[in-house]
């Protein structure tokens, strides 16, 4: 049977085969990954629940063969229903909520192999990009503890960078499985619009902005992933192009020569940190050696401003909605949300069915102005930066601010790169690009045509083998 170091070494793939190989069993790898927990969270506060009952009946049953057998799964406190399971939404709001189904992603989880243990930590209904809250407190960066694993998506982030599990379960509706991704050295996807259903308790998230997916120590990890959830179920509203053949078989398929659109210019005036360029300049210099061109752009096709504005008030609308909508099931409107939720559910109330439908029109042209940038025949993919400095430090993004306008400055800032994907449904990912000065993780950013996630695995595989991230390792002590 397998130890630790075999467990930390292993992606999620990796742990099936053994499985299947009769190496180790689901039972062992659960044992190491609530060993993982025991040993690690109370230093990141990546792990807010757990169940081991639950996971040992899943086990006992007997597990669907699939690609990821017996690998042990978390599944972030964001939406996603498992049967009997508590779910917070980072909120005191939903204090003693108890889901009755299965959302259909989960089921898909459940037919992959997966043994789902336990959820991980997001900040209040995903809002920013940190995981800090008031019912379940601050979550850490593994590099180091001072700073943010990210968000909202950062109790998958820490997790996985800690070595608890090899990939976990996420969303993204402004860079919220990217920017965990990059203050955590892993590799992270957000797919297509329309990639991965929300069904059966939604059509869509924040205006279509949101999406599913995880973050992962490897890419094929994410591919086999992508694989097994992403067919539609009936009613989805949105329907992304349908891949050629499964994205697994782009791990080491020819890439050909791409020209890559480079941008240093965010949805927001940003200013670029050290770490940033330097994160740019690494992945120029291994385009180069892989005989890609990259090619400067001094702007995108985009009117920031009015993009940047759209974005907030679909957000705050449908904040409003959430809030509202727990408020009047659970007859208390004493229960408190925290300051910058309940900021923006004031403006989304406050905006009118008209000027609610004006920002989606803005976020689909949007989509047209980049789909026609890329489809010009000129490019290939878009460069761009991902965070505009490191990871920052605890509490600056945090909903709880001293002062929200320091925080919607800070969050514009930290989004600049992320949220235009969202906007436009485009698929985009996070790549590592080594560690700055101080030892935090740096990455980059691509971005490719609706429905082309082929065209960024078979990229992010040849990247990954050319200048691995595996060794982005944290080394701090628990």
């Amino acid at each position: 049977m397998i130890g630790i170091e075999d467990y930390e070494a292993k992606d999620a793939l990796g742990l099936a085969e053994l499985v299947a190989r009769g190496e180790t069993t689901p039972d062992r790898l659960l044992d190491i990954a609530l060993a993982q927990v025991a040993r690690h969270n109370p230093a990141i506060n990546a792990v807010i629940a757990l169940n081991e009952a639950d996971a040992r009946r899943q086990i006992d049953r007997g597990l669907p063969r699939g690609p990821f057998t017996g690998v042990p799964m978390l599944i972030k406190d964001m939406n996603a229903h498992v049967m009997g399971w508590p779910l917070t939404n980072g909120s005191r709001l939903y204090e003693g909520y108890v889901c009755d189904h299965d959302s259909t992603l989960i089921e898909r989880y459940r037919r992959a192999g997966f043994v789902l243990f336990g959820r991980t930590t997001s900040p209040e209904f995903g809002l920013t990009s940190t995981t800090e809250s008031v019912p379940h407190g601050i979550t850490r960066n593994p590099f180091d503890l001072s700073r943010t694993s990210g968000g909202s998506s950062g109790g998958a982030s820490a997790a996985v960078a800690a070595g608890i599990i090899p990939l976990a379960h996420a969303s993204d509706g402004g860079g919220s499985i990217r920017i965990p991704a990059a203050c955590c050295g892993l590799f992270g996807l957000k797919p297509s619009r329309g990639r991965v259903t929300m069904a059966p308790d939604a059509g869509e998230g924040w205006g279509s902005m949101s999406t599913v997916h995880a973050v992962s120590r490897s890419v094929r990890d994410s591919a086999a992933l992508l694989d097994v959830t992403s067919q539609l179920a009936p009613g989805d509203p949105y329907a992304a192009p349908a891949p050629a053949r499964p994205l697994l078989y782009e791990i080491g398929a020819p890439v050909g020569r791409l020209r890559i659109a480079l941008c240093l210019g965010g949805v927001n005036p940003t200013t670029l940190a050290p770490p940033a360029l330097e994160a740019i300049d690494l992945m120029r210099r291994v385009l180069a050696d892989l005989g890609h061109e990259v090619i400067e752009v001094a702007a995108l096709p985009i009117d920031g401003s009015t993009l940047a504005s759209a974005q907030q008030s679909i957000i705050a609308a449908n904040v409003a909605r959430a809030v509202d909508l727990r408020r009047q099931a659970t007859g208390r409107d004493d229960v408190p949300v925290e300051p910058v939720t309940g900021f923006l559910a004031e403006g989304g109330r406050g905006l009118s069915a008209t000027a609610y439908l004006d920002c989606i029109a803005a976020i689909h042209l949007v989509g047209r102005q980049m789909a026609a940038f890329l489809d010009d025949g000129r490019f290939d993919l878009l460069l761009t930066p991902l965070l505009p400095d490191s990871p920052p430090e605890i509490g600056v993004l945090s909903l709880s601010p001293a002062d929200v306008g320091a925080y919607v400055a800070a969050i514009r800032r930290y989004t600049s790169f992320t949220g235009l994907q969202n906007m436009t449904g485009q698929p985009a990912m996070a790549i590592p690009a080594g560690l700055d000065a101080t030892g935090l993780p740096r990455a980059v950013q691509f971005a490719a045509r609706l429905g082309d996630e082929a065209l960024l695995i078979r990229l992010a595989a040849q990247i990954e083998k050319a200048a691995p991230w595996g060794d982005l390792r944290p080394s701090f002590k628990a």
